[in-house]
């Protein structure tokens, strides 16, 4: 799938800021502005920063993503952004499949505002593409990263085996409920299927070692159930990623709490301390 900028887009693309401020508009390697927000590290590490990458119809300014963002800051500095098709971003989603791109603009901003360390954490849908991301490698022209989180990531693309998932197939296949998405969620879906289809997340997770990669799920998830984080940790290989299976977590970053975000928070200052 192709997704070039929509024409209103272009009017709205500025290359990426590169001082200390807080919001940016992000172009990525194909014209789509992304809009991104910048805190600086508040304690911790200050050459650390944290993307975080949010899941399907999300955005930048939700509060569950701002409480994220907020623990995660006590690490380091913290990257937000909004999702092609999301919030304040402009294009259309592409539901994982180019959205490596807008993530790559998001890890380079934090490279070029002095960030020596960089790791990305994704949820649900960003949670495939940090999974992506990182898997692609520089032979893909993707910024490196210093460690990876992937929390309630699915595996495989095309899964409809529980009834949230069917509801989410129904808003990405349909006219009507695009119409939904974009009228209720502030999501606009893009209407061509992906060709090629890229490669899914547990194809990708072989290629991220020796990065260090964390698998997050919960045994609540009513989206991907526990198949998804156990293949994605088989694909990755004995020492290629660390497990958690949390007890009563459900889905993404609308479930995470301080506690949960604190720990990934702490794993991460520990997998990118310096060797």
């Amino acid at each position: 799938m192709t997704t070039a900028a929509d024409p209103h887009d272009r009017r709205l693309c500025v290359s990426a800021l590169t001082s200390g401020g807080r919001r940016a508009v992000l172009l990525t390697s194909d014209g789509v502005p992304i809009d991104a927000e910048h805190r600086p590290a508040a304690g911790g590490a200050k050459d650390l920063a944290v993307v975080v990458a949010h899941g399907f119809t999300g955005a930048l300014e939700r509060p569950a993503v701002r409480r994220a963002a907020g623990v995660l800051g006590a690490e380091g500095g913290v990257v937000t952004f909004s999702f092609r098709g999301h919030g304040g971003s402009g294009g259309r989603s592409t539901v994982g499949d180019r959205e490596v791109l807008d993530l790559d603009a998001a890890v380079g901003w934090a490279r070029r505002l002095g960030y020596a360390r960089v790791a990305t954490v994704g949820f649900s849908m960003g949670g495939s593409v940090v999974l992506r991301h990182a898997g692609a490698g520089a032979g893909a022209g993707l910024r490196p990263v210093d460690a990876v989180v992937s929390v309630s990531s699915p595996a495989r693309w095309y899964y409809r085996g529980t009834a949230p998932m069917r509801r989410v197939h129904w808003v990405i296949t349909r006219p009507a409920g695009r119409l939904v998405s974009r009228v209720g969620l502030r999501t606009r879906i893009h209407t061509r299927d992906w060709d090629p289809v890229p490669r899914s997340p547990v194809e990708s997770v072989p290629y991220i070692a020796p990065v260090p990669l964390l698998v997050v799920h919960g045994d609540r998830d009513g989206y991907f159930p526990l198949d998804h984080p156990l293949s994605l940790a088989a694909a990755a290989g004995e020492g290629g990623a660390e497990l958690w299976i949390e007890r009563g977590f459900g889905h993404a970053e609308n479930a995470a709490d301080a506690a949960l975000l604190g720990r990934v928070g702490a794993w991460i200052t520990a997998s990118c301390a310096p060797r």
